[in-house]
């Protein structure tokens, strides 16, 4: 394993752009029998107990390439619910090439009437013999501009309480009837987009699970959505990557407060240790079994908490900067971007009602419409 990161910057150099080096990086984990230590042996992994996976994520924490974040839908939230709930079929198809970086996935739940209620979703599946038909639009829809397939769920009995109409499907996005439009952030990036489906189609076996139980599927998608985005998993702060959504790392943050000349500052020394010490916290919970919403919250806190400080040490123009200075863009990047931590994966207040409800067990907030048909449920 120490022989294989130490070679990949020689793999790495050989690709230029982010989409290259990250097939680039997988396709090398496959190579060396590490693109998925615990995924069972006859998908393509190494079927390894799970405590070898954390060992590598471990070990690779500052060493991976940010550019891999491209393949977390499809690795850490995908893979897991088609191998928890997916046919031996869908596991067959999917699962290898998810491994070896040639495909791609994207995340088709929010709505724009379906956010934190995501089970308000609208967009429609209509069964069609060997296929599917799905009409309707999808929002706030990471990497759609470069995904091949999609995590889908679609209303499949209008006529059925809210949470018990809903089906999962894996959608081709390489078809008819699917536009992506992305949307632009302050950044300057757009991670973001619309998805726009009109009658696209799905084959009749690519329906996840059963249908109309596609609810706990997606209650346990967004599961592993909450331990992958709670890892934090931090980029090598030397490659100034702008990938994913970590929080800054303290190595940047220290490099930054030296540079401004800021590093015997008493204020500036008690954050540095905070922000220190909110990267060791959830690692370590993490591996006592850590619930995966207190991982989400943690990571909201330690990224604005971090471009905060970063913001601090640039000063009042930190936020204006020139793209070509590459540290000044870096840090500015991640001042801009932190605030979407609270909002990715659910907002702050769903962690927060997750906790409540399921590990403190407080009752649910009353409502209606548990059990009325979504067909008479009034809507915006």
């Amino acid at each position: 394993m120490q022989a294989f990161f130490a070679d990949l910057p020689t793999t790495l150099d050989a690709h230029q752009g982010t989409l290259a080096r990250a097939k680039a990086y997988r396709q090398a984990l496959w190579e060396a029998g590490l693109a998925g230590i615990s995924t069972p042996s006859d998908l393509g992994g190494a079927g390894l107990p799970p405590e070898y996976d954390r060992a590598f994520r471990e070990i690779g924490r500052e060493l991976s390439p940010g550019e891999d974040a491209i393949f977390g839908i499809g690795l850490g939230m995908t893979v897991p619910t088609l191998l928890e709930y997916g046919s031996l079929r869908l596991q067959q198809r999917f699962v290898p090439p998810a491994l070896r970086g040639e495909e791609i996935w994207c995340q088709l739940f929010s709505e724009p009437g379906a956010g934190s209620d995501l089970a308000g979703l609208t967009t429609r599946a209509i069964d069609d013999g060997d296929e599917w038909v799905i009409t309707g639009q999808k929002v706030w829809t990471s990497g759609a501009h470069h995904a091949d397939l999609g995590i889908l769920l679609a209303r499949t009995d209008v006529d059925a309480p809210k949470h018990r109409g809903i089906t999962m499907f894996a959608l081709p996005m390489h078809q008819p009837g699917v536009t992506v439009r992305p949307l632009v952030q302050m950044t300057g990036v757009a991670e973001f987009n619309e998805v726009f489906l009109d009658e696209a189609r799905v084959p009749a076996d690519w329906v996840v699970g059963d249908v109309n139980g596609g609810w706990a599927l997606a209650v346990a998608l967004l599961g592993h959505e909450r331990t992958t985005l709670g890892r934090g998993t931090l980029t090598d702060d030397d490659s100034k990557s702008k990938a994913g959504r970590s929080p800054l790392p303290l190595s940047g943050l220290v490099a930054r407060a030296r540079e401004h000349g800021r590093l015997g500052d008493p204020v500036v020394r008690q954050e540095l240790a905070a922000i220190h010490t909110g990267e060791q916290l959830v690692p370590w919970g993490t591996a006592r079994g850590l619930h995966p919403s207190i991982g989400k919250l943690w990571r909201t806190i330690q990224g604005r908490r971090a471009a905060q400080l970063a913001h601090v040490l640039g000063g009042a123009t930190a936020t204006a900067w020139e793209v070509d200075d590459v540290d000044d863009d870096y840090f500015a990047y991640h001042v801009l971007n932190c605030r979407g931590m609270s909002l990715g994966g659910g907002t702050d207040e769903i962690q927060k009602n997750t906790l409540g409800e399921r590990v403190l067990g407080l009752p649910r907030e009353p409502g209606p419409d548990r059990d009325t048909p979504f067909s008479e449920l009034p809507r915006n």
